[in-house]
């Protein structure tokens, strides 16, 4: 028993010399807990910063040496694609969405025509006719919305309806009518003065002068109506008047 109680005596003060250091380790890793990081400082934008469009949609593409034209008073909405060889004219108007790409051929857009919303003009190398291969849409022509046209020509004072397709060559003649939906094969010849349908286009009947009548003076009313849509953009938009508050309200004189 004697013995058990010295070896008793002698293990018992090494294993409190073994624990103190680790309780001593514990409280230490302990204290950073008690007073943790401050929290991020929040940052607010400055009512004065000049908010840039960074979408990078370009509206006027050139290429090479085309670069596209429009007329003073043309309308063409912000989200339009205009790319190459692309002319549009006094008083017509180009809708929301549309893309024009003359990186091949011509596309003239005639005075006071308009082509509607999601609308795509291109036009091809050559023609399968022998006619010229560019998209030639003459005065008082309205393009409903999500048309398609190719290297096409429409004559004056005429409607193509919404989600129509007219394709390489093919002609659309004076005071004609092209219903809803309509497919104009490669080649197809729409006569005057008449009203046609369907996939592929088919001759439907003949327009009454009344009817006629009534076709430049849907054009003329689109034209009114993007009268006030252009009078709510300026050509160079109103950027300018960002960058003269920030120079004011860094006392930057201008």
């Amino acid at each position: 028993m004697a013995t058990l109680a010295r070896i008793s005596r002698r293990i018992l003060p090494r294993t409190l010399s073994t624990t103190l250091p680790g309780r001593a380790f514990s409280t230490e890793v302990a204290q950073p807990a008690q007073n943790p990081t401050p929290p991020a400082p929040i940052i607010t934008e400055s009512a004065d910063r000049v908010k840039w469009d960074y979408r990078g949609q370009r509206k006027l593409i050139p290429l090479g040496q085309w670069a596209p034209k429009i007329a003073v008073d043309a309308y063409v909405a912000p989200n339009v694609v205009l790319a190459g060889q692309v002319v549009v004219y006094d008083g017509a108007s180009v809708w929301n969405g549309s893309v024009l790409r003359g990186d091949l051929n011509k596309i003239s857009v005639g005075f006071c025509s308009n082509v509607q919303e999601r609308c795509v003009v291109h036009a091809a190398w050559s023609s399968p006719t022998g006619l010229p291969a560019e998209t030639l849409i003459e005065r008082y022509v309205t393009v409903g919305a999500y048309s398609l046209l190719r290297s096409c020509t429409i004559e004056p004072e005429c409607i193509i309806g919404q989600h129509s397709i007219l394709m390489e060559g093919s002609l659309v003649e004076t005071h004609s009518i092209l219903e809803a939906g309509s497919v104009v094969p490669p080649g197809r010849r729409i006569p005057s003065g008449e009203l046609w349908a369907g996939n592929p286009a088919r001759f439907v009947r003949t327009l009454t002068h009344e009817e006629t009548l009534e076709i430049p003076k849907l054009a003329v009313a689109i034209n009114d109506l993007s009268k006030s849509y252009f009078s709510e953009y300026l050509p160079y938009s109103t950027v300018y008047l960002e960058v003269e508050k920030l120079k004011s309200s860094l006392g930057i004189s201008i």
